[in-house]
């Protein structure tokens, strides 16, 4: 069955490669991005089956009215991508304000308000899937990372909450969480000058890991977006779904700590109940 699909981000990385993969298969793509010229060679290959629009998800009302036109000329879009992001990078100190501002307006706000523009038109469709693109960095942290982990833990809190809300629309959603990959999303980090004084701390050793080479970056780009558009294609669609071995082994890890973290405080936790038979606490 032929889809449709709209992608944010879709000029680079992992959004490009969704949307050359879905249209040489035969579907329908409404690619957007920042410049959609960059989309000007597939446009000419694929003809009518793509359109490519502008859509800067800093600029909310020009996003909805992206969004609004995206829908009225498609008629029904069966998969929403929210994939338009990028990386910040330095120690939280070694952040201007003006670095965080952006981070949090993209990938945050950005990726809340395009949520949010779609879902009157997929409600009234009688459903769709939503597939938001995280990242390992939505359930771990590295050091450096500290807005960018920001942004995509605050995402993910933000779907799981809109997907049982939506639920009884037939709206359902994906987070995909890859872990490191070889797209182009080093070309595009947003990287703050380095303060000596992190030089011998985990900040400063990670930033020689990732500038020597050190740092393993195991995942496949066409093989990442292969699994999201099979994900993004099944009947039942995983609430989240880990990509590449880097991101299965650290985010294991990490549930595994916090539960066994958090089973350790039972008692504690208990404890803070209104007693039984009590009334208010005093």
């Amino acid at each position: 069955m032929i889809k449709t699909w709209l992608i944010t981000g879709a000029s680079s990385g992992l959004g490009r490669l969704m949307t050359e993969m879905l249209l040489e298969r035969g579907d329908r793509v409404v690619a957007t991005a920042r410049r959609p010229d960059a989309l000007a060679g597939q446009a000419q290959r694929h003809g009518d089956r793509l359109s490519a629009l502008p859509l800067d998800v800093t600029d909310t009302a020009g996003m909805r009215a992206s969004v609004d036109l995206a829908f009225r000329t498609a008629g029904r879009i069966d998969v929403v991508v929210s994939n338009a992001g990028y990386g910040l990078f330095g120690a939280a100190e070694e952040l201007s304000d003006a670095q965080i501002e952006r981070q949090i307006a993209t990938n945050l706000l950005g990726s809340i308000q395009f949520i949010r523009a779609a879902l009157p038109h997929l409600r009234s469709q009688g459903g769709g899937r939503v597939v938001q693109v995280s990242s390992e960095g939505g359930q771990i942290a590295y050091p450096n990372f500290s807005l960018y982990h920001a942004t995509k833990w605050g995402i993910e809190g933000f779907v799981e909450a809109v997907a049982q809300e939506v639920a009884p629309f037939g709206i359902d959603f994906l987070i995909v969480e890859p872990g490191p990959t070889a797209t182009n999303f080093g070309a595009g980090l947003d990287a703050a000058a380095a303060m000596p004084e992190y030089d011998a701390t985990p900040s400063g050793a990670f930033r020689r890991a990732l500038s020597d080479g050190s740092f393993a970056i195991k995942g496949d780009a066409r093989r990442t977006a292969e699994a999201m558009i099979a994900a993004a294609d099944a009947d039942r669609a995983p609430l989240r779904l880990a990509l590449g071995s880097t991101a299965f082994r650290s985010i294991e890890k990490a549930l595994s700590q916090r539960l066994e973290a958090i089973r350790a405080q039972e008692a504690v936790a208990f404890s803070a109940d209104i007693a039984s038979g009590g009334g208010e606490p005093s």
